[in-house]
């Protein structure tokens, strides 16, 4: 098998060097040029033909999302990995047609060197492989409010559960910024590391009609809101007492892989909330989410999962629907309805 060919653009040597030492002691990656100028290195894909560029977002000269905007449409078959520090502008590459990010050294507390460098290897890995969602120029914001879906006939123990990975935060956008403010509660987890989860509610709040936010222990699932569970150590429950659903949040091992974990919220969801749920399984690797959503299915929720096409990464969706966990298997433009008009009778 040919080794991942890599690009580095990154505008500080320690940095690059760091990481070209790294890199080359993976088998299945060869790093192929290191540059400090991106409008140097844009200059040089055509030559070097990198499958997975590594980029940093701080530069001079030309900044991360200037990049991807204004190069990376001339090279469709070569995919990026954002390496930032902490920001929201992350989320900008993310629109801009970056398969994923991680974060820099120091952006993160309790950083360990090893993990960060696997974390990128991963990555690398995935993105080689990925299918480049480019981005939409439709306007954030649905147009016409009168066009959505009707939501009059959901209840107070109706719920939504979403769950995601490499691609999701624009797929996740994509469905919430087409629900009316009276949907009902949704509960989300998209893995991501640490406090980029709290930027990434903040985020998509901005742009959507629901209000959206980082999960709190405790916080209730109600009409109009939408949780999001935070990365790190926790995994997040949905659980029921006498004045409906709320979230726990409890430190837990990684399930399927992750914490949190998709399957871990989807089992609760399951368990919980039964046949008056609606859960989605949208693009990301691995499996995490299947048996959760097949749990759902099971216990008489209505399951969707993202079809093929649309998706930047088909692996969760394609394993729920190989095990029989999805009901309907949809392009990402259509799920947003779909689900709602679970709630239209």
């Amino acid at each position: 098998m040919s080794k991942i060919r890599v690009m580095i653009i990154d505008d500080s040597l320690f940095f690059r060097t760091f990481l070209s030492q790294k890199l080359s002691k993976e088998h299945s990656v060869e790093v192929v040029g290191s540059f400090g100028d991106p409008v140097e290195a844009a200059g040089r894909i055509a030559i070097i033909r990198p499958d997975v560029i590594a980029l940093d977002m701080e530069m001079p000269r030309m900044r991360g999302n200037e990049f991807l905007r204004t190069v990376m449409p001339k090279h469709p078959k070569v995919k990026t990995i954002v390496i930032s520090a902490l920001s929201g502008n992350v989320f900008d590459a993310m629109h801009a047609g970056a398969i994923d990010f991680v974060g820099k050294p120091g952006s993160r507390p309790g950083f360990d060197e090893n993990q960060f460098v696997r974390e990128i290897i991963q990555k690398i890995k995935i993105a080689a492989t990925a299918h480049v969602v480019m981005p939409s120029s439709a306007p954030a914001r649905p147009a016409a409010p009168a066009a959505r879906v009707n939501v009059s006939g959901a209840s107070s123990k109706s719920i939504i559960a979403i769950g995601a990975s490499t691609g999701g935060t624009e797929a996740i956008l994509d469905i919430l910024k087409r629900f009316p403010a009276n949907t009902p509660g949704v509960v989300i987890v998209q893995h991501m590391p640490p406090v980029f989860t709290k930027m990434y509610a903040e985020r998509v709040d901005k742009i959507c009609d629901m209000t959206v936010r980082e999960a709190q222990n405790g916080d209730r699932v109600t009409q109009g809101n939408v949780l999001i569970a935070p990365g790190g150590d926790m995994q997040m429950h949905l659980r029921q007492d006498a004045a409906g659903y709320y979230v726990y949040l409890t430190p837990g091992a990684k399930v399927s892989g992750h914490c949190p974990s998709v399957d871990v919220l989807f089992n609760s969801v399951a368990k919980t909330a039964g046949r008056n749920a609606v859960g989605v399984i949208l693009t990301g690797m691995g499996s995490d989410g299947a048996s959760g959503l097949a749990a759902m299915r099971k216990m008489g929720a209505h399951t969707i999962g993202q079809d093929e096409a649309s998706c930047v990464v088909y692996g969760m969706p394609m394993v729920a629907f190989n095990i029989g966990g999805v009901v309907e298997q949809l392009p990402l433009n259509s799920i947003s309805d779909a689900v709602l008009r679970r709630f239209s009778r």
